[in-house]
């Protein structure tokens, strides 16, 4: 069963190969770092998540975005002054190095710069991008707290960093910038026109 970790904890979990619960600005996730790929495959177990979907990043800073993707192009790059921190997931081109279990095939990456300062703190604190894919059971509802954690889930990480509830609502917007296109990939939080005002 896992404990309640404060962040320091929480942070040296994560650097030491563990999988935590954390919250977001939009709901719980569920975080490894992104370079230790046995941590990454224990996620994906615990998740039950299909085998081949990409996981999705969140980073403290820029210095961290450009550890996982290649540099932006001019359209992203203005994504991302626009909306970071925020609850917008930009899918680029990846960095080389990061590992498959992320990339699922697919050479490219989702990452943000998230909106939460605990989450940004987390990300800094373990010393990479962590995964943040919301923790619940593939299919299952999003957590908004500690509390709302399934307890098979909870039973199978290494920690819950309790820094207080997620509002919930929307979840964060995914949109792909690559080979010279902008295309909505999930509707969430952002607004797509806000995202195509950003753009003009």
């Amino acid at each position: 069963m896992s404990g309640r970790l404060d962040l320091a904890a929480a942070a040296a979990c994560l650097a030491g190969g563990g999988i935590v619960a954390y919250p977001t600005e939009t709901y719980w996730a569920l975080g490894a770092l992104f370079s230790r790929e046995e941590a990454l495959a224990r996620l994906v177990r615990a998740k039950l998540r299909p085998a081949g979907k990409p996981l999705p990043l969140l980073a403290a800073d820029r210095g961290q975005v450009s550890r996982v993707a290649a540099p932006l192009s001019p359209e992203a790059e203005r994504l991302a002054l626009r909306f970071w921190p925020g609850p917008l997931t930009l899918v680029v081109p990846a960095a080389p190095g990061v590992p498959e279990a992320i990339l699922a095939g697919t050479g490219v990456v989702g990452v943000r710069i998230p909106g939460s300062e605990v989450a940004r703190a987390l990300a800094a604190a373990a010393g990479g991008p962590l995964v943040s894919t919301s923790a619940n059971p593939s299919g299952g509802p999003p957590p908004v707290s500690a509390a709302d954690l399934d307890p098979a889930l909870r039973g199978s990480i290494d920690g819950v960093l309790d820094a207080g509830p997620s509002p919930g609502g929307l979840p964060s917007t995914v949109v792909e910038v690559s080979g010279g296109g902008v295309r909505l990939l999930r509707p969430g939080a952002v607004p797509w026109a806000a995202v195509e005002e950003a753009l003009r």
